[in-house]
């Protein structure tokens, strides 16, 4: 028998620029583009040119062409240094919301500076609801929110130095969590749970926001590091 004539070639597989570029990918690549719009590195003319052609891409290579020229798209994210928390089991978590933010034929927003409770709910029927935490004061380290749309938007905002889970699903709809890793270990976890029903509930971090109370320990983690180092110069 010929093996040689027989032998089927190895399948090959697709190149990472020839993948079909999802919704998530085009979001990406349009608020790098918006941040350099803001950052003076494209006209407006530049910007609108591009944001037009990643709305007609077909590939992940197409639409890096339209950032190859930018600083955000080289940047890599850094690897996380600690594994994030398990989520806390059923029964540890009071059942009855610290916070609820109801929509009903009409729109409700939670922002600013606020406190996060463990257990945080949203409703929205045929209306739309807004909970914002890149300002908010996380009292404990795992925050558990539970969306439901019926008919509506719920919109959810993280900063981008917590960890972020998602758990849910859509019945005509959409149910979109973009996980996040921090890299501190007493970092804020924030998990979201839900079901959209032909609505949506999406929950991504918010680009430039940072909980400012994690950004202080670190600090004050480094000035001490400083102050004992000093100390042992000096002897």
């Amino acid at each position: 028998m010929d093996l040689q004539k027989h032998a089927q070639p190895p399948a090959t597989a697709p190149r990472p620029a020839d993948l079909r570029a999802s919704d998530a990918d085009r979001d990406r690549v349009a608020d790098i583009l918006r941040d350099a719009l803001a950052e003076g590195r494209l006209t407006a003319e530049e910007h609108a040119e591009r944001v037009e052609g990643v709305l007609h891409t077909k590939t992940v290579g197409e639409l890096d062409a339209f950032i190859r020229d930018l600083p955000a798209a080289h940047e890599r994210p850094a690897a996380p240094a600690y594994a994030v928390p398990h989520r806390p089991p059923p029964g540890s978590l009071p059942a009855d919301a610290d916070t609820s933010v109801v929509a009903v034929f009409s729109s409700a927003v939670r922002r600013g500076r606020w406190r996060a409770g463990r257990r945080v709910h949203a409703f929205a029927v045929f209306g739309s609801v807004e909970i914002d935490l890149s300002e908010a004061v996380f009292e404990y380290q795992q925050v558990v929110i539970k969306a439901v749309s019926v008919f509506g938007d719920v919109q959810i905002r993280v900063p981008e130095n917590v960890s972020l889970r998602g758990t849910g699903g859509s019945v005509l709809g959409n149910f979109e969590v973009s996980t996040v890793d921090s890299v501190q270990s007493d970092a804020p976890v924030i998990y979201v749970d839900g079901w959209s029903v032909l609505g949506n509930v999406e929950a991504r971090p918010r680009r430039g926001r940072f909980v400012a109370d994690i950004l202080d320990r670190v600090q004050d983690k480094l000035d001490k590091a400083d102050r004992k180092l000093r100390r042992h110069l000096d002897r």
